[in-house]
């Protein structure tokens, strides 16, 4: 087997789902319509999938009755709750495409993707925690003009989009269904950006709904599971692994709270007798330190996705015998592949559900390439792990030349990962192409944030890479270079800086005044090298911070 090449390809004897979400969900509520769908414990309510499919279907009259068609852009701006859900597939319905927009992000991030999305009409949460979002959708509102409608929650605007659509035969629906197909795009993700901007992943309802429904099957699901989702919706995690796997089966979606709380995600699985439980391992982790654990009675779990970092060991040990998720299951992937290639199965062992990240997904292909020269390697041997199939994007929004970069002419997704397949074909991502920093889960891309601080104007250069940190995985450091006369910038000062216009996880934690950087003979910055001082100079020993 030592000169078997690093390529495998996923089974294809169950089909892909040839429908769109909106017709999925209305089969699903054909089958089970009495079956509960939606609970949403902030809120306190619950839908049944008859009257899941009836809300949707009201709001989506409301959004035709608004003037929104097939191809506009519709954002949400809103921590998880039910509307967030029945937004997601009431602009499916109608064709419309759902932007997704991470709840951190303030006011700079925002008007970007209104602008660069051309986004008609804005459904967004009026707070969240301490971000007045109507007074940032008011200071971003000037500066994009195609921006005509905004809907905030908890005020008469969902009602009234409700009431528009009242004048509209139900008629309106089947026409507007009639008119798209699985290959539309449906969705715009947008992922930190290596050039300093994000970039819109477009994504079809193919693309989305075959995702949700495999990462789903590969769990076993069915009508009887509950699924408990602490993830964030704005992300594939939550509306694409979470929601579209939930309604595909007919499972019920259970929201515990607007955003991730330990104790709650606890008591809702304990009351809501989830069988399904979602996270990244920080929210595991988190979890099983609450001091009253035990007390929680999680008889009901199974199985469950941890994905978005590295397991360790001993917490998958935990989630399996603690909180008796015999059968979790790991998956990798990316916003640009909707997202999973690859997921270890219910029956895998210990070790493959730790040192893999699962082995290649239904109708999709792998391959691990040298990137100097694009060939596959031997199977044991690091590459950038590339994937093709279904569920590659349909490109970046409005920018061919970024899609070219990340997609190739054979139509393979270039991942930036560095990866190793086994004998069974099983991957382990051993590191980063690119300097990619993934903080408490969130994938942060040091041009962005470097790219924010070009703006500070005392910093003439900066540089950004991960630290190790025991609580985040990684935490940001800074490298900068001062104009020549100005005073030294602290951390609580670019801190300070960054606050309100970046997204908190993109915010530098430590900040270290440099007169140069280390550099090779051909001028490019070593990032390594920094990493490696900079682990000195904050004490961490190579290892992870304690605190």
């Amino acid at each position: 087997m030592q000169h078997a090449l690093s390529y495998a390809s996923g089974p294809t004897d169950s089909p892909l789902l040839d429908e769109t979400v909106g017709a999925n969900l209305d089969r699903t509520a054909a089958t089970h319509p009495d079956r509960p769908a939606l609970v949403d414990r902030a809120a306190g309510l619950r839908y049944t999938y008859r009257e899941l499919a009836a809300a949707v279907d009201a709001f989506a009259l409301g959004l035709l009755a608004r003037g929104i068609r097939r191809g506009d852009r519709v954002g949400i701006w809103s921590p998880n709750r039910a509307e967030w859900v029945l937004t997601q597939f009431a602009t499916a319905k109608i064709g419309a495409i759902l932007v997704t927009i991470n709840p951190a992000y303030r006011t700079h991030e925002l008007e970007y993707v209104l602008r660069q999305a051309g986004i008609r009409m804005l459904v967004s949460a009026p707070a969240f925690k301490t971000s007045d979002y109507r007074a940032m959708v008011e200071q971003a509102r000037a500066a994009c003009p195609d921006l005509e409608q905004v809907v905030f929650l908890d005020g008469p605007d969902w009602d009234d989009v409700v009431a528009a659509g009242r004048a509209l035969d139900a008629s309106a629906l089947a026409e507007a269904a009639a008119e798209l197909a699985p290959g539309d795009p449906i969705n715009i993700q947008y992922t930190s950006g290596t050039t300093g901007f994000p970039k819109g992943a477009t994504l079809s309802h193919r693309n989305i709904l075959n995702n949700g429904w495999f990462v789903a099957e590969l769990q076993r699901w069915t009508h009887e599971d509950r699924v408990c989702l602490p993830v964030p919706f704005y992300h594939c995690f939550g509306m694409v692994m979470g929601n579209l796997g939930a309604v595909a089966h007919g499972s019920c979606i259970v929201i515990p709270a607007p955003a991730f709380d330990a104790a709650a995600t606890l008591r809702t699985v304990a009351e809501e007798r989830c069988t399904v439980l979602y996270g990244v391992p920080t929210m595991f982790i988190a979890a099983l330190a609450e001091p009253d654990f035990t007390s929680y009675d999680l008889s009901t779990l199974r199985t469950g996705v941890m994905a978005g970092a590295p397991c360790p060991v001993e917490v998958m040990k935990r989630v399996i015998d603690d909180m008796g998720m015999a059968d979790v299951t790991i998956c990798y992937g990316m916003t640009e592949t909707s997202p999973v290639s690859t997921q270890t199965r219910v029956d895998d062992s210990l070790e493959q559900r730790t040192a893999t990240v699962g082995a290649v997904h239904p109708h999709v292909e792998i391959k691990i390439v040298a990137p100097d020269t694009g060939d596959v390697v031997p199977r044991g041997t690091p590459g950038e792990l590339c994937t093709r199939g279904y569920s590659v994007m349909t490109g970046y929004w409005n920018e061919p030349d970024k899609t070219a970069e990340a997609v190739d002419a054979d139509g393979w997704m270039h991942t930036g990962d560095l990866a190793t397949m086994d004998a069974d074909g099983y991957v382990a991502v051993v590191g980063r192409i690119k300097d990619m920093v993934i903080r408490g889960g969130e994938n942060v891309y040091p041009r962005e944030v470097e790219e924010f601080l070009y703006t500070h104007p005392d910093i003439v250069d900066a540089q950004v890479i991960g630290v190790p940190d025991a609580k985040y995985g990684e935490e940001l450091m800074a490298w900068i270079k001062v104009r020549p006369g100005a005073d030294a910038p602290t951390s609580e000062s670019i801190r300070a800086y960054c606050a309100g216009r970046l997204a908190h996880y993109k915010i530098p934690r430590y900040v270290h005044v440099v007169d140069e950087f280390p550099m090779t003979v051909t001028g490019k910055i070593r990032k390594v090298e920094m990493r490696e001082a900079s682990i000195e100079l904050l004490g961490l020993d190579g290892g992870a911070e304690t605190r």
